[in-house]
This record gives C-alpha cells, structure tokens and sequence, in this order.
C-alpha cells in the first residue's frame, strides 16, 4: 500500500467517526469543527481534517462559512420533517432495487454486525449508541448500492432527521424493541422478494 492510499484510508477512518459522532448527537447540532482540535484528536495533520470536513460538506452534514468555520448542520423543524422522512424511504427502496439480485452472504454478515452491536446498545440502555447503531445500519443498506450520489443525498437526508431518530428511541419503554424492529428488514432481504422487501422498509420508516 502506497503512501497516498493510507492517507486516504485514514481521511475515510475520520469522516466515519466524525459521521457516526455527529448522527448519535456526541457532536452537537450547530457545533463548530475546528481543524486543529480534530487533528489533535486523530494525532494528524489539519490536511486530513480539513479534507473530511470538505466530504462531510459534500454530504450535507456540515456547513461550511468563510466567517464561521465548518458548523454541524442543524436538524429539520418537525414540520419538514414530515416531508423529508418520505423522501428517505425513497431513498432506501431504491437503494435496495439497485442490489437486490446481487445479495451475497458477506452482505448479510455486515449488516447482522451491525444489528449485533444495536442489540448490546439497547441492552445496555446507552441511546447515543442506539441512534449510532440504527444509522449505521440504514446507511449500509444504501451503500451497498455502491451509488455515491445516492449515498450523498441519503446523508443529507439523515442529517436532518437524525434528532429524529433520538427522540423516537426514547419514546421505547423496552429498548431491545428497537433491535427486533429491525429484524424483519434482514428477514425481507432474504426472502428473495423484492416486493416484500420494499413494502418491509416501507413500513419500518413510515
């Protein structure tokens, strides 16, 4: 491995982290990214960072102002949540139309990895890994779609209703509810039925 594909591989490892940091609510809505307090944290150079930033911009995750900085984007107003939260479920289906007929066992061990880790978070009450958790799973069902566009406007997406996602946890009396609701998606997807699948994600959504 060359020296440019493990700077590339590292920037990857921070805009994962910075992703899964901002989604679960450990980096608050509004916050600003500074490029020397994240190099410090990750032991890099502020090239890298600034690097992510610019992809996690891309996404629609954080803002960027030539005043300002990078500033984490802040959640939707309830009533566009409404309206955004359809265009997730869009977004999902046809994520899932696009490899539906090109599953792979290792695809359902990623995606039960995931789950497991959901399962422990919701045993062990801790929300933020929950919320953490439940994004990380939606979101490698879209990835598996090998889109980056898709995948792009999908962030965008969550981004904006990830105080969503917090908030409808806490409304479970029992958290592991939260994991067995997810369990019928991987049931779908191995039902080799693609209308059982779109129709399973639909509901879990909407």
């Amino acid at each position: 491995m060359n020296e440019s594909q493990l700077v590339r591989g590292l920037g990857e490892q921070i805009v994962e982290r910075l992703r899964e940091d901002i989604f679960s609510g450990r980096i608050a809505e509004g916050e600003r990214l500074r490029e020397i307090d994240l190099a410090k944290r990750f032991d890099v150079s502020r090239g890298p960072i600034r690097e992510a930033i610019q992809q996690l911009a891309w996404e629609g995750i954080v803002n960027t102002d030539r005043n300002k900085g990078a500033l984490v984007a802040t959640s939707a107003p309830d009533e566009i949540t409404e309206l955004i939260i359809p265009l997730r479920c869009t977004t999902e289906k046809y994520a899932i139309r696009l490899f539906f007929d090109n599953l792979t066992e290792e695809d359902f061990l990623i995606w039960e990895n995931i789950l497991g880790k959901m399962k422990q978070a919701c045993e062990a009450k801790d929300f933020a890994l929950i919320s953490e958790h439940d994004i990380a799973f939606h979101r490698a069902l879209v990835k598996r779609s090998h889109s980056p566009d898709l995948l792009a406007i999908w962030s965008s997406i969550v981004s904006r209703v990830r105080r969503h996602f917090r908030e409808s946890h806490l409304n479970y009396k029992n958290p592991i509810q939260i994991y067995e609701e997810h369990l019928p998606i991987i049931d779908a997807l191995k039902s080799k039925s693609l209308a059982q699948a779109l129709q399973v994600i639909e509901d879990h959504i909407e």
